[in-house]
């Protein structure tokens, strides 16, 4: 093998990665280099990828290069791993200010420098779409986006005929999905939920009380956020529900939830079809009992503003002053968090790669890197882990094989790293370099970019 790939690399002109040519007139070749199959599992070994136009033409072994690689050009992978760039599906992107896009664009490059070039947004603001439309063209840098529209919660719909009129206006405007807070009731929610089917656009979010878990997921919801409405479903005395009594998410009564309830309730989980985006590291974080102040001095907090910053902590103390985040009322809500989401995985409803970014601690792409650790601490696989931020978000979307794998067709977005991610997750931190529509951002470029997001958050 050693040979081979010597005799090949030797005939090849190779140009550096950071250099690699941007400018889509003729074909170019990554060379050198092992593909990660998140389909079957398999490392592809000694592989080329052609590509064109932000698409990739072939995925070849070394030895079939056509025409010995003559007028293409062609850089040395050296030996790197390439995955398919992961999705954090489920983001919160800033809002742009008085139309100051910094703030967005810096979490567009937090999230490439991470390796995340896929971000479904879950709090939608109209300057978000016309952000959409600039990485699409090419005019900023980012990963590709989905924008939902703006929260349907018991506050902003007033009435069941506003909240249909809610979602035709936002199917209208260009989101791509509709997120639902709680405080619904049952006709509010029923004339979302009728609106969103006949106008044709995906709907998900929290289960609000007044609804309930099964009735969701009856109507249609496409994912289900933060494992949301599982334990209230398995709660019998509903008045136990209030949240003065069971404090955020009902933690304080896990205790009381009949866990013969959670097979039915899985079976109408994949009666329907519907995901689930488990915001893993946002409960680890948010409502763990690790100290705010802890989390505060973490090295991803520097490019984020200051005030943010203190913003998260005084929220998090505020919960720790009340006595809610002890280690004897979160560790029994945290542990069945983890074995209720591996339960729905073994049983095979389909996860999508999710840390709820940026929230309490959750710094966009760096807490993808957390959620993957609080995966695997879980009991999922490394392939399965994989999966979750690579091909089924394509599924969810409906655009399998578009993107999410390394194969001909599909958009030339992935991500270099040192070693089998398969093996060592950790290797995914620290991209040797990123690859989003066949532009190539190497080490040194995303460095430099996280460098001038540090400088813009400088502590004075």
């Amino acid at each position: 093998m050693k040979k081979r790939l010597c005799f090949w690399i030797g005939i090849l002109f190779f140009i550096g990665i950071g250099e690699f040519s941007s400018v889509f007139a003729q074909e170019m070749v990554l060379g050198n280099v092992h593909v990660v199959d998140v389909e079957s599992g398999k490392i592809l070994e000694d592989r080329f990828l052609i590509l064109k136009d932000g698409i990739i033409m072939r995925v070849l072994p070394m030895n079939r290069l056509p025409n010995n690689g003559v007028g293409m050009n062609i850089t040395d992978g050296k030996g790197a791993y390439v995955f398919p760039g992961l999705a954090e599906m489920h983001a919160h992107l800033p809002a742009a200010i008085n139309e100051n896009t910094q703030l967005q664009e810096e979490t567009l490059w937090l999230y490439l420098a991470n390796g995340v070039l896929r971000i479904r947004s879950m709090l939608g603001h109209e300057s978000h779409l016309e952000l959409k439309q600039k990485v699409v063209s090419g005019e900023i840098p980012g990963p590709r986006m989905f924008i939902s529209g703006p929260s349907l919660n018991g506050t902003s719909v007033e009435s069941p005929q506003m909240g249909a009129q809610m979602v035709s206006s936002q199917k209208a405007a260009g989101y791509d999905h509709l997120k639902l807070h709680p405080g619904l009731d049952m006709p509010k929610f029923l004339a979302i939920a009728e609106t969103a089917k006949a106008v044709g656009i995906p709907y998900g979010g929290h289960v609000s009380l007044g609804v309930g878990l099964e009735t969701c997921l009856q109507n249609g919801y496409k994912s289900v956020e933060h494992m949301d409405g599982y334990l209230e479903a398995m709660i019998e005395d509903k008045s136990r529900l209030d949240p003065t009594i069971a404090e955020p998410f009902s933690m304080l009564v896990v205790g009381e939830a009949d866990q013969d309830k959670l097979p039915d309730l899985i079976k109408l989980t994949l009666k329907n079809k519907t995901w689930i985006a488990p915001t893993l590291t946002l409960f680890d974080r948010y409502f763990g009992y690790v100290p705010a102040d802890s989390f505060r001095l973490a090295p991803e907090m520097k490019y984020l503003p200051g005030l943010q910053i203190q913003q998260w902590v005084s929220q998090k103390k505020l919960l720790e002053s009340q006595g809610v985040l002890t280690k004897a009322n979160v560790q029994p809500y945290l542990e069945f968090r983890n074995q209720l989401f591996l339960s729905l995985h073994e049983a095979g409803v389909p996860m999508i790669m999710s840390s709820d970014s940026p929230q309490v601690f959750n710094v966009p792409g760096f807490s993808i890197h957390h959620e993957i650790e609080m995966m695997s601490k879980a009991g999922m696989s490394n392939l399965e882990i994989l999966r979750t931020g690579t091909v089924n978000p394509a599924l969810y979307f409906d655009q399998k094989g578009e993107w999410g794998v390394i194969k001909k067709g599909a958009s030339a977005d992935f991500v270099l790293v040192e070693k089998n991610p398969l093996e060592d997750l950790s290797t995914m931190k620290r991209p040797i370099t990123v690859v989003m529509g066949g532009k190539f951002y190497d080490r040194a470029r995303l460095d430099a970019e996280l460098a001038k997001i540090e400088m813009n958050h400088l502590r004075k």
